[in-house]
């Protein structure tokens, strides 16, 4: 990226940064625009008022485009890959079924939580709710109680994967931008993101079901929606995942996804195949950084071929090819399914994460102005006057966006730019206190869900509650988890 001698004080670039980001704001939520166009402007407009040289300010917005999609889009476009296939062989169905019947009837809140964490790794948020919901609404229709003590779980969960653990597109624009390990952020992550989920989603989960009498909407019977039912093609505003279906009386559903109506699947695959598929990236990525660590300490020649082998494979492009193209040879097989079959799912993933992986990019090409006109150290200036660690200037600046925008992923990107030339001109910051850096961006990005959030008309509409109960219950979740993930990240970076 080209380099800029910045040619303004600390305080005017302040001010142009400040009101590029309302301009970005006003763009999106006012005048409706594409996040996608309102950042490419808003880059070039703060670029221009920053008094980047106009022979560099093309390759200025072009270089913070390119060099996040060159990690991101390979990411985005692999999980949601994997997550399709997984949908596609009824991998869904499996996890939960399997998982009711050993943790017990009395623990399902907990059994669905767990399902959907592991079904949230590749799939993302809005996805995996909806395929998962046909096997909420039935066990909560079979177990009895209101639908947030199934529900709640379910959904926190996929909202924590969806914030905090790569490939997902937030935290790996995030980490491409603040320069983070991507395996670290993998590895808290999850260390966080787990009991985050299990005290602001399940626990919360399980005490808003004993306030809050939500009752189930009754699709589940295949006939004419009873009044306060969703309709069959799911809430307005709402796109429903293709292949989704309501669950038969007798059993917990079926979700997997056939793309021809006509065939007849001869079965989903086992736990045991679902959960190796999913484990597989997760492995391989933890290979390359345990053996990475293990060469950085000198307890391995880092030049040895083991340690170069284990560091490609689990880099996480190819640990997630690797397993794309595992999971498509074994769940072909289980579905007996064609090449061509096969070949017709995986496309079918692309299309919905195009809008979002062009959002990041353009996030990138905004953090990328925003380091080459001398912004970011002017900011970093003043947070270091006014003593705020980087960690908590990244939190508040995350929550400031979600807020006035809705979006977790702009929000995540936007405050991931804002940051970068801030961490770099910071001294002191190891490759732990990176990853954690990003885990606050995305705490903050998670709290306060409301109505300018399609989350929460997602969980509105299909829930079939108000606007005030959401309120009470969606948002109170969402703000828990936020919280709870940023107080965890806060903690261990002081003891790190």
């Amino acid at each position: 990226m080209t380099e800029v001698e910045p040619t303004l004080g600390a305080g005017p670039l302040l001010l142009i940064a400040a009101a590029g980001v309302l301009l970005l704001l006003l763009l999106i939520i006012r005048f409706k625009l594409h996040a996608f166009v309102a950042l490419i402007l808003v880059s070039l407009l703060v670029a221009l008022a920053a008094r980047v040289p106009l022979e560099d300010v093309v390759t200025t917005l072009t270089g913070g485009f390119g060099s996040t999609l060159a990690s991101v889009a390979l990411l985005v476009g692999l999980g949601a890959m994997l997550g399709r296939l997984l949908e596609f062989s009824g991998g869904a169905q499996v996890l939960a079924d399997v998982l009711i019947n050993r943790f017990g009837e009395q623990r399902a809140p907990l059994a669905l939580g767990v399902a959907a964490l592991l079904f949230g790794f590749p799939i993302f948020f809005d996805a995996g709710l909806v395929v998962f919901l046909p096997i909420v609404f039935t066990v909560a229709l079979r177990l009895g109680g209101s639908l947030l003590t199934y529900g709640l779980p379910v959904a926190g969960a996929f909202a924590v994967m969806h914030a905090f653990v790569p490939p997902h597109p937030g935290p790996v624009a995030a980490a491409e931008l603040v320069g983070a390990d991507i395996g670290l952020v993998l590895v808290f992550g999850l260390l966080i993101g787990l009991p985050t989920w299990f005290l602001g989603g399940y626990l919360f989960g399980l005490w808003a079901g004993r306030r809050y009498d939500v009752a189930v909407p009754d699709i589940l019977s295949g006939g004419e929606p009873v009044e306060g039912a969703v309709p069959a093609g799911g809430p307005e505003g709402a796109t429903p995942v293709a292949g989704t279906s309501p669950a038969p009386a007798g059993g917990y559903g079926d979700t997997a996804v056939a793309t021809d109506p006509a065939s007849t699947a001869p079965g989903p695959p086992s736990f045991g195949t679902v959960l190796g598929l999913l484990l597989l990236p997760l492995l391989l990525i933890f290979l390359n950084t345990g053996m990475s660590t293990l060469a950085t300490a000198g307890t391995v020649d880092e030049e040895s071929t083991v340690v170069r082998v284990a560091q490609l494979i689990g880099a996480t492009p190819i640990a997630l090819l690797i397993t794309v193209l595992v999971a498509m040879v074994v769940l072909g097989r289980h579905r007996d399914s064609s090449a061509t079959e096969i070949e017709s799912v995986v496309n079918s993933a692309l299309g919905p994460v195009c809008a979002i992986i062009l959002i990041t990019g353009a996030g990138g090409m905004f953090g990328g102005v925003l380091r080459a006109s001398g912004i970011g150290e002017a900011l970093a200036d003043v947070l270091g006057d006014i003593g705020l660690p980087v960690i908590v200037a990244a939190f508040v600046i995350s929550v400031l966006l979600r807020v006035a925008q809705g979006s977790a992923t702009v929000a995540l990107t936007t405050a991931a730019g804002l940051m970068a030339p801030v961490v770099e001109a910071s001294d002191g910051l190891s490759s732990v206190d990176l990853a954690l850096v990003v885990i606050a961006i995305a705490a903050g990005a998670t709290v306060l869900s409301h109505v300018n959030d399609s989350g929460f008309w997602l969980v509105s509409r299909f829930f079939k509650m108000d606007e005030k109960t959401t309120l009470k219950t969606w948002t109170v979740m969402e703000t828990l988890l936020g919280t709870i993930g940023f107080v965890l990240a806060l903690l261990l970076s002081l003891v790190l």
